[in-house]
């Protein structure tokens, strides 16, 4: 990280994603140029989970190059600062490098979809049952192990 100034420690990082609805997932595409997905994440312990589609491009991307690069941008705030005549953005961000892989017990696909409708939609969970009961065999549950995280702010003085 260029500005180490600005470095945050792993447990801020954390705060970050748990905050962000989204993060946008950068996967290799052995030369065909860059591809970058926003995903819905929820953390769970050092993993990240997302659920996708049975089939398509992400998913063959990450079948053939497992490597994920993340990115979560959180209190993003554009700033003019008439004192010093300097526009800027303050914000707080995180990253993340890890190793995708697929879930396919039910139980932990249950476990991961469940953490993910309770961030996303915390006070609407009185139908997960019928929801995941209906859709589990067609829906796919992805895991990312991270194994680098980094957070980083840029904060107004005060």
């Amino acid at each position: 990280m260029r500005r180490s100034d600005r470095a945050r420690d792993r447990s801020f990082a954390f705060d970050v994603i748990d905050r962000c609805g989204h993060g946008v997932a950068a996967l290799s595409t052995g030369g065909e140029g860059p591809y970058c997905i926003p995903l819905s994440l929820v953390r769970v312990g050092d993993d990240l989970f997302f659920h996708c589609a049975l089939e398509g491009r992400k998913l063959d991307l990450l079948r053939r190059d497992p490597r994920v690069c993340v990115t979560f941008v959180a209190a993003d705030q554009p700033a003019y600062l008439p004192e010093s005549n300097m526009y800027t953005t303050f914000f707080q961000s995180a990253v993340v490098t890890g190793t995708a892989f697929e879930v396919t017990d039910p139980g932990q696909k249950t476990a991961a979809l469940r953490a993910l409708c309770e961030k996303m939609t915390p006070g609407h969970m009185e139908g997960f049952g019928e929801a995941v009961r209906r859709s589990l065999t067609s829906t796919a549950v992805w895991g990312i192990h991270m194994e680098e995280v980094t957070g980083k702010e840029k904060a107004r003085k005060r």
